[in-house]
């Protein structure tokens, strides 16, 4: 394990990152930001969720099904060196 590793932040793949990102920011009240030209929101605790939006995006179902779109997160961890 490495000391002092910790989640960066999360970066949600979708179709429309500005709409995704704005109900985020009505659902948690946290602040909006632009963070690697992303929109985002981020909790006073510096928690950060990123929207980017893929020209190739394909929504994902639930519940899952074979051959069908799965989930998608890009987990940011950031250490310490």
């Amino acid at each position: 394990m490495i000391q002092g590793i910790r989640i960066g932040d999360i970066i949600i793949d979708c179709k429309d990152a500005d709409k995704l990102c704005d109900f985020y920011e009505k659902l948690l009240g946290w602040e909006r930001i632009c963070l690697y030209d992303l929109p985002g929101v981020q909790n006073s605790d510096g928690m950060t969720l990123l929207f980017s939006a893929e020209e190739d995006y394909e929504a994902p179902i639930w519940p899952e099904e074979d051959g069908k779109q799965q989930k998608q997160m890009h987990f940011d961890f950031q250490v310490p060196d």
